[in-house]
């Protein structure tokens, strides 16, 4: 905080400017982007923000948001000026109490230049009031608000928070959340983490959640409309609550069939990964059109397309695996994305295995039969597969076959260590692909440079040989010996496209 001093005579006054250090008479601009090659102008340098607080209003039937956004950080150097990312409209910003001047700068900015440039290092409250209608906004030509029949959700990765608070949008910045919401009696706010309280007052009901552990921004969501709310609790205690739009027609029961299995799940999946590290857990379905899911912190987002040829518990498991993988610990850039997705869908193979619907082995030798080698499949780098092909299913399942390397490589009692291992040792962080190396060769006390550069960096398919010393196929492609579809193929496969929601 700045304080005005008044000393009397020009000497007096001199002296005390002279004892101002020059970078916080001034500063600089912080940098519109974190620093990230994928996406250069997601996030924003010269801070870190600990804390949101968002208390909103929504009215469904207009899609009008009204919020204001406290956002408590510190500097990371001395700043004249900072952006924020958001597309609503602002009418307000106070910078530590005192009114800021701001600019929509770019496809999402928010340019802040407060009263006072701030000094590197200081504590800052930065409070922004705004309004508008999220779904009539886009950047980049798309929008990651749904508008649903009763409601709206902000649901998508890498960017969603654009358009229903203001934040520093990249992982790198996980924070703790306090989402209050009020919205007409009837319907229903659901949010992350555990509900706090609700109150009704003159037609209006405010749903209040909290997350207190350190959460990504991508990984916040909100979803407002009319649902059936269900809740219990995990064998080992941790609170579930689930929720479903009441107008999913005949996805609701195959919806609810696999989202009420959530508790056994992260119990199962906690003999694998660990404790589970929350304390909150859930999934919502609401009424969309798209068809993708999404790992939102602690009550995953699912899309009625997930469950349309029925129960589909695979893709619960993968994005409950998130939890760990991706949510826990999360990416230091976006091209690290392997050790989210590469992870997720091999807890699929896991549970296939678990339900006894095709080993693990089983449906990494049928991954590997079933791509030719000259399939542009394998031109896709899984450990930096570039922000167009970051999604692509190279990266899930050509990722998780490098994991069966590895695990065949290494040895069941080392690979099972380091995974239990890997979100304990980076717990709430962020980390690389070039970490989880190092963390494997230390846990193995093996060298890995060849095999990771092998199935996760070269454009290419494994060799026959390099697959056979990996311990994966080696039958000849087309011959009688090729592997057949594992049981459990039709429903991994169906979450092939379970994150295809980019622009």
């Amino acid at each position: 905080m700045h304080r005005r001093i008044i000393a009397p005579g020009a000497l007096a006054a001199a002296s005390v400017l002279l004892a101002i250090p020059a970078s916080a008479a001034s500063g600089s601009p912080g940098a519109p982007g974190i620093g990230d090659p994928y996406y250069p102008a997601y996030g924003n340098g010269g801070y870190d923000v600990s804390h949101y607080d968002l208390r909103l209003k929504y009215q469904p039937v207009t899609d009008r948001l009204e919020g204001t956004a406290t956002l408590l950080a510190r500097t990371t150097q001395d700043l004249s000026r900072f952006d924020l990312d958001f597309l609503l409209d602002v009418s307000e910003v106070r910078v530590n109490g005192v009114p800021a001047a701001f600019t929509a700068s770019g496809e999402h900015e928010l340019q802040i230049t407060p009263r006072t440039p701030l000094e590197k290092g200081a504590a800052v409250t930065v409070v922004v009031r705004y309004g508008g209608v999220p779904s009539s906004k886009q950047a980049y030509g798309f929008t990651s608000w749904h508008r649903t029949p009763d409601g709206g959700v902000g649901a998508n990765e890498p960017e969603a928070a654009w358009w229903w608070f203001p934040s520093n949008d990249h992982p790198l910045d996980k924070a703790t959340y306090d989402v209050s919401v009020q919205v007409p009696d009837g319907t229903q706010a659901i949010s992350n983490g555990t509900l706090q309280s609700t109150a009704s007052r003159a037609g209006w009901t405010r749903y209040s959640w909290r997350s207190d552990k350190p959460q990504a921004t991508y990984l916040a969501t909100l979803a407002v409309g009319k649902f059936d709310v269900t809740t219990g609790r995990t064998q080992s205690g941790v609170p579930v609550v689930n929720a479903y739009s009441k107008d999913l027609g005949a996805d609701a029961g195959a919806a609810r069939a696999s989202v009420e299995r959530t508790g056994e799940i992260a119990d199962w999946l906690a003999e694998y990964f660990g404790p589970y590290p929350f304390d909150a857990l859930g999934g919502y379905v609401p009424n969309v059109t798209t068809g993708y899911a999404l790992e939102t912190q602690t009550r995953p987002f699912y899309s009625p397309r997930q469950f349309a040829n029925g129960s589909n518990t695979s893709v619960v498991v993968h994005e409950l695996a998130h939890q760990w993988y991706g949510d826990l610990v999360s990416v230091a850039g976006w091209k690290d994305i392997w050790i989210n997705e590469g992870f997720a869908r091999y807890a699929q193979w896991l549970w296939s295995e678990h339900e006894g619907e095709g080993t693990a082995q089983e449906i990494a030798d049928y991954v590997y039969a079933s791509r030719a080698a000259d399939d542009p499949f394998w031109t896709v780098r899984p450990g930096d597969p570039g922000p167009e092909n970051q999604f692509h299913a190279a990266v899930y399942d050509r990722g998780a076959l490098a994991l069966q390397a590895l695990r065949n490589e290494i040895g069941d009692e080392a690979f099972f260590a380091l995974l239990k291992g890997w979100p304990q040792r980076h717990a709430y962080g962020n980390a690389t692909v070039a970490d989880f190396r190092r963390y494997a060769e230390e846990v193995s006390g093996r060298p890995l440079a060849a095999l990771f550069d092998t199935w996760l960096f070269q454009p290419s398919k494994p060799t026959a040989p390099a697959a056979v010393e990996a311990s994966l196929s080696s039958r000849p492609l087309g011959t009688r010996g090729e592997p057949g579809r594992p049981k459990s193929w039709q429903k991994i496969a169906a979450t092939n496209g379970v994150h295809e929601h980019r622009h």
